[in-house]
């Protein structure tokens, strides 16, 4: 019983860890430079996120 316990763990573990590259994936095709960023599509660094760089 203890293995079925660690896989499900492991999935749920897994499942997350998926999800939020999806979500960062799907945010930069987007064209969104800093994610997580206030400014989001318009930052160009100036909230310092970016240490003053825009990657093109």
């Amino acid at each position: 019983m203890e293995h079925l316990t660690d896989i499900i763990v492991i999935l749920i573990v897994a499942a997350v860890i998926g999800a939020i590259c999806f979500y960062l994936w799907r945010q930069k095709k987007k064209g969104v430079k800093c994610i997580g960023c206030p400014y989001a599509k318009e930052c160009s660094g100036k909230c310092g996120c970016n240490n003053g760089e825009e990657n093109n």
